[in-house]
């Protein structure tokens, strides 16, 4: 009684996907030197292992059911806000040498906005609803993720680009 393939091949692409942003993201922490970067960034990276786990946890009911398992909950997601939501707003100081920030949140970015496509294809595609609630929750949680990075990519594009000459300021 077990669930499609496609599906649990879903799930472990999912998982997949959650440990690369995993580790991603524990890099972008050790190499940042922005410490309310590394903060933010190690918050990421194990809110990522929360959703591995909800994702394993999910597959096993439906390999072993044949059903999501309803019981499953990710707490509310609480995304990073304000205007500088991943990094101090000192780094505007510095956002000339801040090369490796700038190129992780463009990945981050990335990243966020596959994953959350990803899962809203398998909301839509999925005719359980317990299943279907099961993707949107995650698809809100990376929604929340991406909208961070690009809001923090956003504060810091103009005077980066302007600090590295790439454009005419």
């Amino acid at each position: 009684m077990g669930a499609p393939a496609e599906l649990l091949a879903a799930l472990r692409q999912a998982v997949q996907a959650e440990i690369q942003g995993q580790h991603f993201y524990l890099m972008a922490a050790r190499s940042t030197e922005d410490p309310k970067g590394r903060e933010v960034f190690e918050r990421l990276a194990a809110e990522e292992a929360l959703h591995q786990d909800f994702l394993r946890r999910q597959h096993q009911s439906l390999q072993a059911t044949g059903r999501a398992d309803p019981s499953l909950r990710l707490s509310p997601p609480d995304p990073p806000a304000g205007p500088d939501p991943i990094f101090s707003p000192a780094l505007h100081e510095r956002v000339g040498q801040a090369h490796f920030e700038m190129t992780a949140l463009a990945v981050g970015i990335q990243l966020e906005q596959n994953a959350e496509r990803f899962y809203r294809e398998q909301a839509k595609s999925s005719r359980d609803e317990a299943l279907r609630a099961f993707f949107e929750r995650l698809a809100t949680w990376e929604a929340g993720h991406y909208r961070a990075l690009l809001t923090q990519q956003d504060a810091l594009q103009k005077d980066y680009w302007s600090a590295g000459g790439f454009a005419p300021f």
